[in-house]
């Protein structure tokens, strides 16, 4: 097993996965149907089965070239993970590589052909839970270093659960392209058939994500993508906020402005300035009054 913590970064496509906030992969590709190798595919067959830019499963060696050519990286799917001639084939076109778990596997196994595919040169290497283990994901990532994905094809529900668990990236609607051989993928590369799982799972990651997620962006660009999260976690937080405290005001012998507690309201906002002590009270005393003085009014208008 590797004892490597220091967190690895791996970039995927335009992601990066492993630092700052957890991604959303939308474009994962299968070349196998149900699990059962179709049969040979040439090259430039086997290129048309999928997206530039994907995410992409082999059926076999003979689908790697056009993968190293248009892929954003190589599947090791959870059914073939024993199928090591195909694992250092898929290893040895440089990109990425998607270690994914198999049913029943020990943390030992998984991690050791993920370590199997860095002793063949190539440590681009990104593990993916595949049965919703999160306890087994959280291990994982700390016993390797490596970043952890999440493939919720199956139950985009546990997209929150997965991000809270430490998830550094989910998977949303895989798809099958040796169903019908048809072109997959088409504009952004978001092909999961369900725009409704991915908004579910990107909300996932950028709110729940922006609270369990420490970020150190880089560029002007990155700062003011990470301000959007956290500016969209506030929204969301503000607005349950306001929903609970128009239940409180019909449950007080007082309501409105004239039934305001300035002491439970001093106690809360003491209370917040431990958790943000840069702030401090006198800071957030000005914030949540205006907060307060909002929900009132909302109160008040409904």
């Amino acid at each position: 097993m590797s004892s490597t913590l220091e967190r690895r970064v791996v970039t995927l496509g335009g992601l990066r996965v492993g630092d700052g906030p957890a991604v959303v992969i939308r474009n994962r590709v299968s070349l196998r149907s149900s699990g059962v190798p179709q049969r040979r595919l040439g090259e430039g067959e086997a290129g048309h089965r999928f997206a530039e830019g994907a995410l992409v499963e082999p059926a076999s060696a003979a689908d790697l070239p056009a993968i190293a050519a248009r892929a954003a990286g190589v599947i090791v799917g959870a059914s073939w993970t024993r199928d090591f001639p195909l694992v250092r084939e898929a290893a040895a076109t440089g990109l990425p590589i998607v270690v994914e778990r198999r049913p029943g596997a020990s943390l030992e196994e998984w991690l050791g052909v993920a370590d199997y595919c860095a002793a063949q040169g190539n440590d681009r290497v990104i593990l993916c839970e595949t049965g919703l283990d999160l306890a087994l994901l959280q291990r994982a990532r700390a016993a390797s270093g490596r970043p952890v994905i999440v493939d919720l094809s199956e139950n985009v529900a546990l997209a929150g659960a997965a991000v809270a668990a430490g998830a550094d990236g989910l998977i949303v609607g895989a798809e099958s392209a040796a169903q019908d051989g048809s072109d997959v993928g088409a504009g952004d590369g978001a092909h999961d058939g369900s725009p409704v799982e991915a908004s579910a799972a990107l909300e996932a990651a950028a709110l729940i994500g922006t609270l369990v997620r420490a970020e150190t962006p880089a560029t002007l660009g990155e700062c003011r993508q990470a301000i959007d999260r956290v500016d969209a976690a506030l929204a969301t937080l503000l607005e349950r906020r306001v929903e609970i405290a128009g239940i409180v005001q019909t449950l007080k012998p007082v309501g409105g402005f004239a039934g305001r507690d300035p002491e439970r309201e001093q106690a809360l906002v003491a209370r917040m300035a431990r958790r943000a002590p840069r702030l401090g009270e006198e800071r957030l005393a000005a914030i949540m009054n205006a907060v307060i003085e909002a929900g009132l009014h909302l109160a008040e208008e409904g």
